[in-house]
């Protein structure tokens, strides 16, 4: 059985690893232990200790979209016909198997999905969105939004805000 942790009190230490780990995770222990000042075997424990309690939830490759083709970003806000459980369940599900959408958050408001989807060009976007969001069933109303030029992107969370929450 896996420790709850979540209500666990976190260092200025394992900030300091959580925040090396968000720029390279292809560091190895040695070399994380060496910036945050400590020795290979207890930054080892810490990372695992972080690994186990879900803060690190996986290590990943973040390639370029441009470079592969993969450069139009869209964003697309949706509104289902209705809040029926078994709706919302059923496009839930059938969204987040598209590999096209990279993000989906439930919103307040007007819309009821954001959606980021990416693919090769506006083409593309056509076909997803003739091919499977408009098929739908729940869907009653979709707006997108073509990005222009992206100004900022990052992975990494902003850790400094956790500054009171650490001992």
């Amino acid at each position: 059985m896996m420790e709850d942790l979540s209500q666990e009190k976190w260092t200025k230490t394992d900030k300091k690893i959580l925040k090396i780990l968000q720029q390279d995770a292809t560091l190895s222990v040695a070399e994380v232990a060496n910036q945050v000042g400590l020795s290979q075997s207890p930054c080892w424990r810490r990372i695992n200790r972080l690994e186990q309690a879900g803060l690190i939830r996986k290590r990943v490759a973040l390639l370029d979209a441009q470079k592969l083709s993969l450069g139009v970003v869209v964003f697309v806000n949706v509104r289902l016909s209705g809040h029926a459980d078994q709706s919302l369940r059923e496009f839930e599900e059938a969204i987040c198997a598209f590999p096209e959408v990279t993000e989906c958050y439930t919103m307040t408001g007007s819309m009821d999905f954001h959606l980021r989807i990416v693919v090769k060009d506006i083409q593309g976007y056509e076909r997803f969105f003739r091919q499977h969001l408009s098929q739908m069933p729940a869907v009653r109303e979709v707006h997108s939004s073509v990005a222009i030029t992206q100004l900022k992107y990052t992975t990494e969370l902003p850790l400094d805000l956790l500054n009171d929450e650490l001992k």
